[in-house]
Parts: C-alpha cells; structure tokens; sequence
C-alpha cells in the first residue's frame, strides 16, 4: 500500500485522518501486524525533550534615538553575539554570565523571553557617524523585538551514546554526575519516541519538514552540525551518534513549556527543547521503522573517564534495558537514569497527534533531501602547512 502527502492531507483537512503516536502505533502493530497497521495509520507522531547545547536564538532590537550600532552586548548580564548588524544579535544557549558559576545564561534569557518576563539589555559601541551613541542600557521584552526566532544548529541526535565512569572520581559533564567505578550510568534520548529513530533515513524529514518545535511551530533548515551516516546499524536503525536537525522557528509562538533553561551542575547552561515531527506512513517500510520498539534500539556505552574524542564502546545495551532502571554490563548491575523527559516526549507526540487530527497541522513533503552519506571530521592540532596540503 502507498501513499501520497497530498492524500494524507485531503485526509487530515476533511478529518478522516488516522493519526496515532508512535507508542500507539507500536501497539497495533504488534496486536494485528505491519501489514494491517499501515492500512489503518496515515500519520505517526513522534517526540523527544532534553538537553540542547547547540540551540539559541536570533533577535533584533529595533533602532534607538539617536540610532547605535551595538559591538558589545548582555543581556541580563549574559554576553550575546552582537557580530551581525547593528541592532540584530545572537543569543547562545551557553552562553553564561560571569558571575553565575553555571547558574544563569543564555537558555535562562530566552526562556524569560518567551515567558514575557522584562531583559535588561546593556549595549556599547565605537560610534561612527551614521550610528553615533556609544552606549545604552534599557529594557526589552518580547512584545518590544521585531524580530525573535529560535535557530537550533544541532537538534534532535539520532541516538546518543550512554555515560558511566570507570575512574576513582566523580565526573560532571554534559550526561550529568557520573560517580565513580561504575556507580551509575546517564542516556538521553526518548528511544522509540525520538523522531530520527521512526524514520532512520530520513526519507520524509529533510529540508522545509514542518516540525513541533518549543510548543510552537517551526520547520528544519538544514543539517545539523555533526550529522554523520557512516555509524554501525541493528535491526534498521544507528546503534550510535548519527544524524541531526539544525531547527527553526518563531520565539512569539512557543512556550516554556517546551523550552526551558537547565543548570547543569559542574558543567554548564543548555536549553532544554521539545520537539515532534509526524511521520508520513506513504508504504509498508516507512510503517516497520515507525513501530521499532525500545527492545530492538541500541545505543553504545562510553566510559567518560575516558578524555578523548575517540572513545570506544564499552558494551551496548537496549533502551528496554535502560528504562529498566538498572543494566547488565562487564559483570556488574549499573543503575541508569534519563536526562530527557520521555513523559514530556509523550506529552509532545500526543499533541501533535491531536493538532494534526484537528486539522491545525499539515504535513510537508520536503523541498530538499538531507545528506545520504557523510562522515564527521575532526579538528587536529596541526601546523598551517598541513592543513594547505
């Protein structure tokens, strides 16, 4: 059986769409099989919030009197990239204000943003004759930006790998506190909820997908920065860090609901973001890869104690077996625990589920397919010289 984005959305437009999420439609496949369950399903939802480093937003303030062309800029004392036009700026999900002890930073300034909360914002700059102050400090809001759009260069990681420590120390990283010998082990990722998971290759999510994004809507414009494809495979999908989404979207749109600033303790600020992307059920295959299930997704096991980029797995273990709360490995029972929310990746999928099912959400077949092959490249210490040959 096959369909077209242009049937499914007859459907969804006159309300006869079957839309179900990804749990549902693991469900009915397993009680009435995949034959029978591409039959009855136009639409799978999917969902995913967690920890985003790679994420921050575009923002412009609008012209002063007399008009300034800003260099350097906080906002509520966090430092911004203002390196684009005199009044546009940048604001980096990491970014940390100096005295916070990675408390305070970027992902807490949008989160106030969308929040409607009041930003100090502090600007100074050269002076020239076109833009003559030399330096400002005022408050914004989201009412007074003209423009306010989230742009996320890596979202979404196609599975991630998992975090445990062999050392004799406490770690704190970006996975979280891993203790010592073992004493735990940290994944983030909503497994058969994550929507690069429901559809490995990416044949219905490419450039102009029309995503849930920050409880609003937003759409994926490019690859995400580290995207790779040349990762092992089982049962149909990455058994390791795979593809990614650079993501956009308007601020005035979201909520903090789905879009929230985390301290994360030793480590840093980051952005805690929601996101759902439908899958097109167009034929049978796209139907399989919707349905796979915690117990048929694997994702490596690194030892963070480990400080180089080329760590190799430890084991491999299932999602099953990590939402189990404990894992089996080299002997030992190691306890797990989750940095993403998977009753939030419910709440997401079930919300576009029911936005598509209410005819508030059309499918969008992309305008461009995203990269079938590639590989990630490292950054080597070298001389100029080397990297000219």
């Amino acid at each position: 059986m096959k369909r077209t984005y242009d049937e499914i959305n007859a459907k969804i437009k006159s309300g006869d769409a079957v839309v179900m999420t990804a749990e549902e439609a693991i469900a009915l496949a397993e009680s009435k099989g995949i034959e029978k369950a591409t039959e009855e399903v136009d639409v799978v939802t999917t969902g995913t919030f967690g920890a985003m480093c790679s994420s921050g937003a575009f923002v412009n303030f609008g012209h002063s009197e007399p008009p300034i062309r800003m260099s350097n800029v906080t906002l509520n004392g966090v430092p911004v990239c203002a390196g684009l036009a005199a009044v546009d700026a940048y604001i980096g999900a990491t970014d940390e204000r100096p005295d916070s002890e990675h408390g305070y930073g970027g992902a807490h300034v949008i989160e106030s943003l969308v929040n409607g909360e009041v930003v100090h914002l502090k600007a100074t700059a050269p002076g020239t004759d076109c833009y003559p102050r030399k330096e400002i400090d005022t408050y914004i809001s989201l009412k007074t930006l003209n423009q306010a759009y989230l742009y996320n260069p890596r979202n979404m990681y196609q599975n991630y790998a998992v975090a445990t420590n062999s050392s004799e120390k406490t770690l704190f990283t970006y996975m979280g506190k891993l203790l010592p010998q073992y004493g735990n082990m940290t994944y983030s990722s909503a497994g058969q909820l994550s929507p690069l998971l429901k559809d490995p290759t990416l044949r219905t999510i490419g450039i102009g997908t029309r995503i849930f994004l920050g409880g609003g809507i937003g759409y994926v414009a490019w690859e995400g920065t580290q995207y790779k494809t040349n990762v092992p495979i089982r049962n149909g999908v990455p058994s390791a860090s795979a593809r990614t989404l650079a993501v956009i979207g308007d601020l005035k749109g979201m909520s903090s609901e789905f879009l929230r600033g985390m301290s994360i303790h030793g480590y840093g600020v980051s952005l805690g973001v929601g996101i759902g992307v439908p899958i097109p059920i167009l034929d049978e295959n796209l139907m399989k890869t919707a349905v796979t299930a915690d117990k048929d997704i694997y994702a490596p096991v690194l030892d963070y104690s480990e400080q180089s980029r080329d760590r190799r797995p430890i084991g491999e273990v299932s999602y099953a077996e990590l939402k189990s709360g404990s894992v089996e490995i080299l002997g030992k029972s190691i306890k797990t625990s989750s940095l993403s929310s998977y009753n939030k990746a419910r709440v997401i999928a079930d919300k576009l589920k029911n936005m598509i099912a209410n005819g508030e959400f059309l499918l969008t077949q992309p305008v461009e397919k995203l990269p079938e092959e590639r590989k990630q490249k490292p950054l080597n210490i070298c001389t100029k010289d080397e990297v000219a040959k």
